[in-house]
C-alpha cells in the first residue's frame, strides 16, 4: 500500500489574490489577529518574514485541542503567487513522515481562487488521511478573506 498522498482543496474568495499571497508570504503572524480561536500565535524561529529558508512555529486549536507545527518556507513563487511549507517539526509528524503545505492564490477577476494542497506520507496504513487539517486550512482562508474585505 502507498502511504504517499496529496489533498487539495478550493475555495473563492473575493480579496484580490496579492492581497492573500502577501498575507502568507510576508505577514503570517497576522494570522493570529485575524483568527486567534483558531491560530493563538506564529513565532519566527529564524530568517525573516517573507524568505525562503525561514523558519516558523504556529500555534493551533483543531477540536478543542492545542497543535505546535514547525515548518520552513521550502518556497516562494512569486509569478504563481505560492508558497510551500515543509514541517519539520511538531504533532502533524507523529502520524506523517514528512508534510508540506502549498497554498496558491489564482486570481479569477476580481476574486481569487485560494488553492490549498497538502502533501504527504503517512507513517503507516493506519493513520487517517488529514481531512481535519485541509477543514482547519480553508476555514482560515475564509476568515482570512473576510478580513481583507473589511480592511
Amino acid at each position: 500500500m502507498n502511504l504517499v498522498a496529496k489533498l487539495s482543496a478550493e475555495i473563492l474568495a473575493v480579496a484580490p489574490h496579492h492581497e492573500h499571497h502577501g498575507v502568507w508570504v510576508g505577514r503570517p503572524h497576522h494570522v493570529a489577529n485575524v483568527s486567534p480561536s483558531k491560530i493563538p500565535k506564529v513565532i519566527l524561529h529564524g530568517g525573516e518574514w517573507g524568505s525562503v529558508g525561514s523558519v516558523t512555529a504556529w500555534h493551533y486549536i483543531i477540536d478543542g485541542k492545542d497543535h505546535v507545527a514547525k515548518d520552513v518556507v521550502e518556497a516562494i513563487d512569486e509569478e504563481n503567487k505560492t508558497i510551500t511549507y515543509k514541517v519539520i517539526e511538531g504533532d502533524v509528524l507523529q502520524e506523517y513522515k514528512s508534510f508540506k503545505l502549498i497554498i496558491q492564490n489564482i486570481p479569477k477577476g476580481e476574486a481569487t481562487w485560494v488553492r490549498w494542497t497538502l502533501e504527504y506520507e503517512k507513517l503507516n496504513k493506519n493513520i487517517p488521511h488529514p481531512i481535519k487539517i485541509l477543514e482547519f486550512v480553508i476555514q482560515l482562508s475564509e476568515e482570512l478573506d473576510d478580513h481583507l474585505v473589511q480592511a
